[in-house]
């Protein structure tokens, strides 16, 4: 059976001063601190609940740990250790799961590959991009190659409006 990934919320509390103190899944001692971190259904010092790979403490970098093979990470790491890579539609590399994408339907770009595929204009947030016979054209091109060839129109939605 194979163990599947899960992400979880992190939650800071604060410490009330009449309360008995609570052990740190991470240390073993007592939280005597202001503030403790609550994950996992246990209790940790904002010090003690760190990143198995890179050490970076997960209540500071976001509200969301992932955990997978006994190991509890930062999204990050998580992605790159187990996320999917696929291959850039314009340059074929390979893409690193935790790095940044353009997608345009089931096409996906290096944020850098992400340019008119005939001027190389690269496009803003907001700018309109165009998809024709899988290659992306700026407006300008899309536009004379309607006036030579008389293509349908396949606009897709502009940068600021995908995620």
């Amino acid at each position: 059976m194979q163990k599947r990934e899960k992400s979880f919320g992190i939650q800071m509390l604060s410490v009330q001063p009449d309360t008995k103190p609570k052990g740190c899944a991470g240390c073993n001692r007592k939280i005597k601190d202001r503030y403790l971190l609550k994950a996992l259904d246990k209790y940790w010092h904002e010090d003690c609940l760190k990143c198995a790979c890179c050490d970076c403490r997960l209540g500071e970098v976001g509200s969301t740990l992932y955990t997978k093979a006994n190991l509890i990470l930062c999204r990050r790491d998580y992605l790159r250790l187990f996320g999917v890579t696929g291959n850039c539609a314009a340059c074929s590399k390979l893409i690193p799961a935790f790095e940044m994408v353009m997608r345009a339907k089931e096409n996906v770009y290096h944020l850098d590959c992400f340019a008119c595929q005939l001027c190389n204009q690269r496009f803003c947030v907001g700018d309109k991009f165009f998809l024709k016979n899988n290659m992306i054209l700026c407006q300008t091109d899309y536009e004379e190659g309607l006036m030579k060839e008389g293509y349908a129109s396949q606009m897709l939605l502009p940068a600021s409006e995908r995620s």
